[in-house]
């Protein structure tokens, strides 16, 4: 950990800013966190951004002075977060309530109006560019819970310095055409008070009734990660990545460098203008002349040969593209070695990296869920108890992979007996259990009901016969 030098700020190894507990920040010390996030951490946002939108070093590096200039752009770095977002949450997680409550259909209910999992998989993909991202929520005008998810450009939590590294405060600016630190605005909220500043000057960020209380005693923010170091997918490639992009570009310049290649002829008698020059265009045919010089020397024509490193170069990207794929823990399933009908142990082996990079990615996704619904609660429900199922919440996140839907299907039968109904349906994929089991519940119910309907006609009978008979 060190000091920023602007007072009590500190950043830690992760970039993790730290201040005192229970302290609220001056404006030095707050314009000391954004300084640093503008001038140090920033620029790295950026040019991770720049590589995931294919701008790359190659597209502005020095022009040739002289032959081909090619700038092609292999893309990696896009390829490698959306195979990889998609994997991890390309199918929506589930939700669920440990303890039953039937609360969960108005948590799923907000979930829908809030476009929430639209919102995770967001925050998700940022992860994977920039190792963050920070999820918020405000109250609307109708006060209810609303979300909204921030770029760590110009947005960052700030932690206490206890162990247990608690948010202290939230901060969201905006810095205008100036790119001056020192002319940002935005809002600092913490678990009391919201606080809104420009520049050098805090004040209270009071609400339409005078009021600046956070209505939901905590920081209303929640930082989400893709590890503890907060690197991107493709921190550790992008040497690679610029590489890749460069013998690309260079083997481009090789073909057109050959498809110019030189005639050569020696020992030709061509015809000549009244000055003795040959009437021929040499310049823009690409032909080098040598005149017949001596009657008994035969005549020679041909290309000038050129080095070919083509197996070489070949073999340079063969070896790029794989360390990509490895370092990034992403298979390529594009390769000639992925495709084929692999059966379903070895395709989990070439998936065993990404795997137990999305299980941890996973954990650290619970964790930051559970936390920002313990905000949501805090307002969506007024029981108290209510107000504390964020605790119960479950969540599933179900890797995003081709489905043998007869297979699993086969599996759950014959798990018949074995676990829980809800662990049975729980083995088909795209169902959710608890729906599942309700609509069961439903249409057995409509059953039997329809069955007693039907039977009441023959009763009735079978009393009337009973009657006439006596």
């Amino acid at each position: 950990m060190k000091d920023i030098n602007y007072g009590r700020d500190k950043v830690t190894g992760n970039s993790s800013f730290i201040f005192p507990k229970g302290e609220k920040l001056t404006s030095n010390e707050l314009l000391g966190f954004i300084a640093y996030n503008e001038t140090v951490l920033k620029p790295r946002y950026r040019e991770n951004m720049k590589l995931y939108l294919g701008k790359h070093k190659i597209l502005t590096a020095p022009e040739k002075e002289t032959g081909a200039d090619n700038r092609i752009v292999v893309n990696s770095a896009k390829y490698v977060v959306d195979v990889y977002n998609g994997y991890f949450c390309g199918i929506e997680p589930k939700l669920a309530l440990l303890n039953d409550s039937s609360k969960i259909d108005e948590i799923a209910r907000w979930n829908r109006q809030e476009n929430f999992f639209d919102t995770i998989n967001e925050i998700s993909k940022q992860c994977d560019i920039f190792g963050r991202s920070i999820a918020s929520i405000y109250q609307g005008e109708d006060a209810r819970p609303h979300l909204m998810y921030s770029s760590p450009n110009h947005a960052f939590i700030i932690y206490d310095d206890t162990v247990q590294r608690q948010p202290l405060a939230f901060v969201h600016y905006q810095i205008d055409n100036s790119n001056n630190w020192t002319d940002a605005y935005g809002v600092i909220q913490y678990a009391d008070k919201f606080y809104k500043f420009k520049g050098y000057d805090i004040e209270e960020d009071t609400n339409a009734a005078g009021y600046a209380i956070n209505p939901y005693g905590l920081v209303p923010a929640v930082e989400f990660f893709e590890n503890e170091e907060r690197q991107g997918i493709f921190d550790s490639i992008k040497t690679l990545i610029n590489a890749l992009d460069k013998v690309i570009s260079q083997k481009a310049n090789q073909v057109e460098y050959f498809d110019n290649a030189y005639m050569y002829m020696i020992g030709f008698k061509l015809p000549e203008d009244d000055e003795g020059n040959p009437k021929f265009d040499f310049k823009n045919n690409r032909v080098l002349y040598v005149s017949q010089l001596d009657p008994d020397t035969n005549p020679q024509i041909g290309f000038i040969a050129k080095p070919d490193a083509d197996q070489m170069q070949e073999n340079l990207i063969q070896h790029l593209t794989d360390f990509i794929f490895m370092m990034a823990m992403v298979p390529n399933i594009q390769d000639k070695n992925f495709a084929g009908n692999s059966s379903g142990v070895a395709l989990q082996y070439k998936l065993f990296a990404m795997k137990n990079k999305a299980d941890s990615k996973e954990r650290k996704f619970d964790k930051s869920l559970m936390q920002l619904y313990r905000i949501v609660l805090a307002t969506l429900f007024n029981n108290k108890q209510d107000q504390e199922l964020w605790s119960e919440l479950d969540f599933k996140f179900t890797r995003n992979l081709p489905e043998d839907m007869a297979s699993a299907i086969d599996n759950a039968k014959n798990a018949e007996g074995i676990v829980s109904k809800k662990t049975q349906l729980g083995m088909i994929p795209d169902i959710e259990p608890d729906a599942e089991m309700k609509q069961i519940a439903k249409e057995k119910a409509d059953a039997i009901k329809q069955t007693q309907q039907l039977s009441m006609p023959i009763d009735i009978l079978k009393r009337d016969n009973n009657a006439e008979e006596e």
